[in-house]
């Protein structure tokens, strides 16, 4: 994809260090003040001429002084033109008409507030983030959006708004096999919010650095239905590797009473033997023992 011509591009600022600067306006300075002193003392108002000069001279220098912090830039304009961006940390000196408007380029964290959305099944989820950005290029986040911190906030709630509208909440049978959701496919969730993200961002000239879900759950008004089919899911799910391991051990059972020849049953008594095994092994509560005092038969 080509640049937008209409956008900005960063460029280096044509600035330098501040300190000879700074050492050159004091100078400037200071023979305005000696001047002006021999002016004064009978040198005639011939010298308030050079002291007018040095003056002016030593203001525009030392006007054209400004302070950055480390992780900090200086977007310099001049006369409503952009002229370039300065990144060097400490003082440094650049045009002094110039006007510096200075932004931020450390790492923020962005929380974004639970939304109440819909999912790819259409039930309504709360679903929140935290969103790690930087400005990475100080020309398109200062002059190609109004307010980059208020559009990065917007854009961020759009692009969860659509991230989850993508997804289901969790799995289900009319879910392809394989096909991520908003609670089992954490990693390809946040991998696709932050590409949703950056998409956005592009525009801004903000970089995400991180971004993950934060909050998420079914809406307060289905709730409830929702931890009851989990429920009724585990409950199931449960049954059958319950069933599963008593068929096995029923298995196992008349398999060893076949081998070594303790008893010999037919078709029939098999068949109660494995019904009374399996209500043993299947039951949820506790079984009462029945003593046979009688014969095998009776």
């Amino acid at each position: 994809m080509h640049p937008d011509p209409a956008r900005l591009q960063e460029r280096a600022a044509a600035a330098r260090s501040g300190y000879p600067m700074l050492a050159l306006g004091v100078l400037l300075v200071l023979a305005t003040v000696a001047f002006a002193v021999l002016a004064v003392r009978g040198g005639g108002p011939a010298l308030l001429w050079p002291a007018g000069l040095t003056l002016i001279a030593g203001i525009l220098v030392l006007a054209g002084l400004f302070m950055l912090q480390p992780n900090e830039a200086a977007n310099l304009t001049l006369f409503g033109q952009y002229t370039g961006t300065e990144r060097g940390e400490g003082l440094r000196w650049a045009n002094p008409l110039a006007l510096k408007g200075k932004i931020s380029l450390r790492a923020r964290n962005l929380n974004v507030a639970p939304l109440k959305v819909n999912d790819q099944r259409g039930n309504p989820v709360e679903i929140g983030a935290v969103v790690v950005w930087s400005v990475r290029d100080t020309a398109q986040a200062a002059f190609d959006v109004d307010d980059y911190e208020t559009y990065v906030t917007v854009q961020a709630e759009a692009a969860i708004r659509h991230l989850a509208s993508q997804y289901a909440y969790d799995d289900g049978d009319d879910l392809p096999a394989g096909q991520p959701t908003l609670r089992g496919g954490l990693d390809a969730v946040s991998q696709a919010l932050r590409a949703e993200l950056q998409a956005r961002f592009d525009a801004a000239g903000v970089v995400v650095q991180d971004a993950k879900l934060s909050h998420l759950a079914y809406a307060p008004e289905i709730a409830q239905v929702m931890l009851r089919r989990q429920q009724a899911e585990a409950i199931v799910s449960a049954r059958g590797k319950i069933v599963q391991g008593a068929v096995g051990m029923v298995e196992a059972a008349l398999q060893g009473l076949s081998e070594r020849r303790i008893v010999e049953l037919d078709d029939e008594r098999k068949a109660a033997m494995v019904s009374n095994l399996l209500v043993v092994l299947c039951s949820d509560r506790e079984t009462q023992p029945v003593v046979n005092t009688g014969t095998l038969y009776g």
